[in-house]
């Protein structure tokens, strides 16, 4: 499904990122990935013969170099981006007015800063293709509104409307922008969440029960391929029908 596309995808090291990125070397990409855990990222680029490249989304610095590595990596053409990489583990359980500032900004610069800075820095790799591919991964927390989570709720509201104003600025060049919204995944992320979220999520779904990241990666690989134009500023939920647009 992928042969012969340069994929970058950031957040690769572990949890969602890594699935990501072991289901698109198995659909044939070649694979650029990033993480800020070096370690991490290196081991799983090893596992699957993929370039690895170390960034800070909080960094602009960062983003542009990991642009410039994956822009040499990938011969100036790259056909996909999965902005996967987010601040999402110990930010949850408090009330709105109980977050830090500290907390509310560094969420912000990752989850939506980061996403920005990083599409604009692809978009001339992705330009070059001629059928570039941006994949954001949002959240279904963002579409139903769950509670105790404002600021990365908040981050990924921000995420889905960036994808619809982004696929407008960028398809004349024939570059789709597309957005995965999954719910609670079993991922290490995730284990600090009450088992009763989990709980309301697996009853809640209407294919009920768990759901993995391995579940969502045919989806985003699709997303990616050069027929995914047509799909340009929507956004999927993929929850297992846990909520519906």
């Amino acid at each position: 499904m992928l042969t012969g596309r340069n994929i970058l995808v950031t957040g690769a090291a572990r949890g969602l990122g890594a699935e990501i990125a072991r289901g698109l070397s198995a659909h044939g990409a070649a694979l650029i990935l990033a993480d800020i855990d070096e370690d991490a990222g290196r081991a799983t680029a090893r596992a699957l013969g993929a370039e690895f490249v170390p960034v800070d989304l909080a960094e602009p610095g960062s983003i542009a170099a990991l642009a410039d590595a994956a822009g040499r990596a990938a011969g100036g053409r790259l056909h996909g981006l999965v902005n996967n990489g987010a601040v999402a583990t110990g930010i949850g359980g408090v009330p709105f007015d109980g977050i830090e500032i500290d907390s509310w900004d560094r969420v912000m610069q990752v989850n939506v800063r980061g996403t920005w800075l990083m599409t604009r820095a692809a978009a001339p790799l992705l330009r070059a293709s001629g059928s570039g591919r941006v994949v954001n991964i949002a959240s279904d927390t963002a579409i139903w509104g769950a509670p105790r989570l404002l600021s990365y709720v908040a981050s990924k509201g921000a995420v889905i409307a960036m994808t619809r104003s982004l696929a407008r600025e960028l398809g004349p060049d024939r570059v789709g922008v597309t957005a995965v919204a999954p719910g609670i995944l079993t991922t290490p992320s995730t284990e600090y969440v009450p088992e009763a979220r989990h709980r309301h999520y697996a009853e809640g779904r209407a294919v009920p029960g768990p759901q993995t990241p391995a579940e969502i990666v045919d989806t985003i690989a699709f997303l990616l391929t050069a027929g995914a134009l047509t799909l340009t500023g929507q956004v999927l939920p993929v929850n297992n029908g846990f909520v519906f647009t």
